[in-house]
């Protein structure tokens, strides 16, 4: 049977993405489906499909027997004389699926089974892409809102779910948006893969720092932990082995330039940059900036809880807004920090 159909694979492989072979075998699967409601013996069904040449058959090759006992591979002399009048016991032969019920079945499994294969091949390609890009940036166009308030970014001819607890609370988008947010999660789902991406994941931040600080993204300054209460403040350890390099100057910049570039990505998020140090006395002194302390002192080395003194002056700033800079600062170093006047 001849077909005209390989224009159409084409434009379906452009318009979705998917390669033509992926699609060719698709046909071949559904044609093989369909035409089981033919082969009802549980026949093995072959498949020619030549798209250019425009080449379409689908038979089942049985063995002529005197007494067939296996319906689904073998057949009767008398019947199989009905389809070839020359043939003989012991020969093959070929049945073919009439051309008028092989043009239905095409019909409908063009309609309908090759939709499922081409989404099925279009999920396996946007996993296999997005999948080695976890903890990576990303940029999007806010294409609607869910009703849940969840937002969906287009990425790449993609649907990427942002979710509306991973935006930062000061944020207000709208549809045509370009957004820009890190992946932190690929679900590989059985309806099709699921991609997040979040704006509040303490990641966001490294990510933002190693894209401006020339000395993360070689390897010269490493990023030891990072602790944010999205949209109002976030602490960031850092440290280097090497002895000609600031690491808080590397990352904070000529004149502020580096982090005032990343505070405005995050709508005004205050970010403190300080030097990691595994003594928890020297650590907790700089975790509580941008207050100056003037001691720290161990209360119970088992509790691990420390005390830190400041002046008057320093003091609101210690604790910080609803005590947002204590708690930071404690999450950080791992222990738990009181302040004293």
């Amino acid at each position: 049977m001849k077909v005209n159909v390989w224009n159409t694979i084409v434009q379906l492989s452009k318009e979705r993405g998917v390669e033509t072979d992926v699609i060719v075998s698709a046909i071949e699967e559904s044609l093989r489906v369909a035409s089981s409601e033919y082969f009802n013996l549980n026949e093995k069904i072959n498949v020619i499909f030549k798209p250019i040449k425009g080449d379409l058959r689908v038979y089942s090759t049985k063995l002529i027997k005197k007494a067939p006992k296996d319906v689904s591979k073998e057949i009767s002399l008398e019947d199989a004389k009905k389809i070839d009048a020359s043939a003989k016991l012991g020969d093959y032969i070929e049945i073919d699926l009439p051309s008028k019920t092989l043009g239905r079945i095409a019909a409908q499994a063009a309609k309908q089974v090759i939709l499922q294969k081409v989404r099925d091949a279009e999920q396996e390609k946007i996993y296999k892409t997005f999948a080695p890009q976890l903890g990576e940036i990303v940029t999007g166009v806010l294409r609607r809102f869910e009703s849940n308030k969840n937002m969906i970014l287009e990425i790449n001819k993609a649907e990427i779910l942002f979710p509306s607890r991973e935006k930062l609370p000061t944020e207000d988008f709208r549809r045509g948006d370009r957004v820009k947010a890190v992946i932190f999660q690929v679900i590989k789902d059985t309806k099709g893969p699921q991609v997040f991406v979040s704006r509040s994941d303490p990641n966001f931040l490294a990510k933002l720092l190693e894209l401006e600080t020339p000395e993360i993204a070689n390897g010269n300054i490493t990023i030891k932990d990072i602790v944010r209460q999205p949209g109002e403040r976030a602490k960031v350890a850092v440290s280097t082995n090497e002895k000609d390099i600031d690491p808080v100057g590397a990352c904070i910049g000529v004149k502020g330039n580096r982090i005032l570039a990343i505070i405005d990505e995050l709508s005004g998020e205050k970010i403190d940059i300080i030097e990691w140090s595994d003594n928890p006395i020297v650590y907790a002194k700089s975790a509580l900036s941008p207050a100056k302390v003037e001691k720290v002192f161990i209360l119970n080395k088992q509790e691990q809880s420390l005390q830190a003194i400041v002046s008057k002056d320093n003091l609101s700033l210690a604790i910080g807004k609803r005590g947002i800079n204590v708690r930071l600062a404690s999450r950080l170093v791992g222990w738990k920090i009181e302040i004293k006047n």
